[in-house]
């Protein structure tokens, strides 16, 4: 009963026990220095308060490890604050090149959006990054919806390039000839930051540039027109994006071969009501699969396809193209018979929703004249290709713009990396390199804008053609290489994914394959050269009035240099690549060396560019090293005959096919 009572009373438990404490106390004392007892002794208060004391010493033991990892070192983070701001050499060519009141119009919105680009943007675009699109095939009920969930972030860039014009300043053309080079500039300065929007961007440029061109020359005014006017609309409820649906399963550049969807007309009796109401525009039905479509959640977008006759025949290779306009929904927001059979998994532009889709009686509208799909989606694929090249060179200065404020900041050897000869030399190369790429881009843009206000001559017109081609293939290539060498320029922080760095280097690897390969880009080169073999190189390089109406003599430029020995070599160059181009033994011969004559055109060409910025009076000290830099390092990666020849081609192959054996798939 006793131990029942003990157990249901701890007061008398305690009790007990203190008197116990208090008579071993009594107990435990000596003669001379008795211990004594107090009365209001509490031995259990007292092991409470040790106890709590012991826990105030664990805190602190932990506030004391948290202080010492405050201590430790942390590396401050490079930043860009103003893209535009801090890119003195884009503000230098910009105010030596365009109108003294335009360029004062112009920077001042240029800056003002980069300190958008510096602030707003960068966080959006990391968050396009960390939440990608992904595919909803069926709601809770069941039913087939095949539905691009985006980010808000998307969603939101979308607004953006709505509310700054990135496509309507193209074509409101307020300051003329010198609109392209504007909207290229705001565009070079969005690109990096833009969690890819730049890709539909790029196409809603083409589809706008199709359209205007097209309108102008077929009865399609009245259904393209509002299409047009959502495409450059700044009102983000109004604004429109388009995709571009070239690739099948066959490839994407050789359309010719590659295409299979098919297009049936539609008769007057064909179709109902319905659709009649949400597809008005509608003559034919697209059957197919588009293997690889970009920006998948546009409202609209060009596509080829082979019209069929009435036996149901179509007509192969490039005659049996034809050019359609579709929208993605109709006015019932349902999809226009397309299935959405699955998005890509990429090895980079993650944010981009890019998918695969198979056309089942899609309604669409043939544009222009029957077998003409490649002529007239010719104008899409230059300004395509020009924002390519944008989003090239914006990510190379990108790259370099944070490895140069790293490089203030780093401490490696006790010393600034700006510190080390060896780092700022690196960073050097990728700085002329991303100069003499900007430069050719903004040559491009600025004679596209002559074209499109009808200013452009003939030779300026052969010259856009050359050099479009010429443009995306050599900043794609170098894009991938200055973005690589930039990583490696953070070390190890360059490689973790919580910094966003690796993610440029992934986006920059899609440039040199989206819009035709490096091979298929120097036989177009090749190609836009050979109806005037005797002189097309000259023409290119020669293409620029000055201010008199008259050309200049791209060896004038050199002349006046002040490096003479150097000028000399590059005379010698320029002469040499002329005369291998006029006297190529066969034809083949050009085929097979055209990646290797595009290329080193290329680098003769930038360095004309570059020459030129180096002798205008606006010119720095720098710009006269970046040319003499550029031209004593060599430029030209032609190789001499026997290179090239059917020999030389057998060894080539020899080399690579050696050891190899013949699969069998399964």
């Amino acid at each position: 009963m006793s131990c029942f009572t003990l157990q249901r009373c701890p007061a008398n438990l305690l009790l007990r026990r203190k008197r116990n404490a208090q008579l071993a106390l009594q107990c435990f004392s000596s003669d001379t220095h008795p211990v004594p007892v107090r009365s209001d002794f509490d031995p259990i208060a007292t092991q409470r308060k040790r106890e709590k004391q012991n826990q105030t010493s664990a805190v602190e033991k932990v506030k004391s490890s948290r202080s010492q990892n405050d201590r430790l070192f942390v590396q401050a983070q490079p930043a860009i604050t103003n893209p535009y701001d801090q890119d003195t050499y884009l503000q230098r060519y910009l105010k030596r090149t365009l109108p003294v009141e335009v360029f004062v119009e112009v920077s001042k919105d240029l800056s003002e959006f980069g300190r958008r680009a510096g602030g707003e943007l960068v966080h959006l675009h990391r968050q396009c990054e960390l939440e990608p699109p992904y595919l909803r095939k069926y709601d809770p009920w069941g039913n087939r919806v095949d539905e691009i969930v985006t980010s808000p972030a998307w969603k939101r860039m979308h607004d953006i390039a709505a509310e700054e014009g990135l496509v309507a300043i193209a074509y409101e053309r307020k300051y003329g000839q010198w609109s392209r080079i504007y909207q290229v500039a705001k565009n070079y300065i969005f690109a990096s930051t833009s969690g890819m929007y730049s890709c539909p961007l790029a196409m809603t440029d083409g589809a706008a540039k199709i359209i205007e061109s097209t309108k102008k020359t077929t009865d399609d005014a009245v259904h393209l027109d509002l299409a047009f006017s959502h495409l450059t609309s700044r009102d983000p409820q109004q604004f429109w994006t388009s995709g571009q649906w070239m690739t099948e399963r066959r490839g994407g550049s050789d359309v010719a071969n590659g295409t299979e969807t098919t297009a049936v007309p539609l008769g007057p009796s064909v179709g109902c009501d319905r659709s009649a109401v949400d597809h008005p525009y509608r003559t034919h039905q697209l059957f197919g699969n588009k293997w690889f479509s970009s920006a998948t959640d546009s409202n609209m977008t060009f596509t080829l396809a082979r019209e069929e006759d009435a036996d149901g025949c179509v007509t192969k290779g490039t005659k049996g193209l034809s050019l359609f306009y579709l929208e993605t929904r109709g006015h019932d927001n349902l999809l226009n018979g397309i299935e959405i059979r699955t998005l890509k998994n990429k090895l980079g532009t993650r944010q981009l929703p890019t998918a695969e889709l198979n056309l089942q009686g899609t309604f669409a509208r043939l544009i222009g004249q029957p077998g003409r799909g490649v002529p007239t989606i010719s104008k899409m694929l230059t300004v395509t290709r020009l924002h390519n090249a944008i989003s090239a060179v914006s990510y190379m200065r990108r790259i370099l713009t944070l490895a140069r404020d790293y490089a203030s900041k780093r401490i490696a050897f006790g010393t600034l990396l700006k510190d080390h000869p060896l780092h700022m030399r690196t960073l050097a190369t990728l700085e002329l390199e991303t100069r003499g790429a900007m430069l050719m881009l903004f040559e491009v843009a600025r004679l596209l804008g002559l074209e499109e206000t009808g200013k452009a001559d003939s030779r300026e017109l052969q010259a856009l053609r050359v050099l479009t081609p010429l443009l995306k293939l050599y900043t794609a290539k170098q894009a991938v290489w200055v973005v690589s060498e930039g990583l490696e320029c953070f070390g190890g922080q360059g490689f973790i994914e919580d910094t966003g760095i690796p993610n440029i280097l992934r986006d920059a690897q899609v440039l040199p394959i989206w819009e035709g390969t490096t091979n298929v880009l120097a036989l177009d080169v090749i190609r836009a050269l050979t109806p005037d073999l005797p002189d097309g190189v000259v023409n290119v390089l020669g293409s620029k009035k000055n201010e008199h109406g008259s050309y200049n003599d791209p060896f004038d430029l050199v002349a006046a240099s002040p490096h003479a020995w150097t000028n000399l070599a590059t005379k010698l160059n320029l002469l040499k690549l002329i005369d291998w181009q006029k006297n190529a033994p066969h034809p083949d011969m050009l085929t097979t060396s055209a990646r290797d004559f595009a290329y080193t055109l290329g680098l003769h060409y930038i360095g004309v560019l570059l020459l030129e910025a180096a002798n205008n009076g606006m010119a720095k000290e720098t710009d006269t090293f970046a040319a003499s830099e550029w031209i004593n390092r060599g430029m030209s990666i032609l190789k001499n005959p026997p290179s090239y020849s059917d020999a030389d081609n057998q060894a080539n192959t020899s080399l690579v096919m050696e050891g190899y054996t013949d699969t069998v798939s399964v």
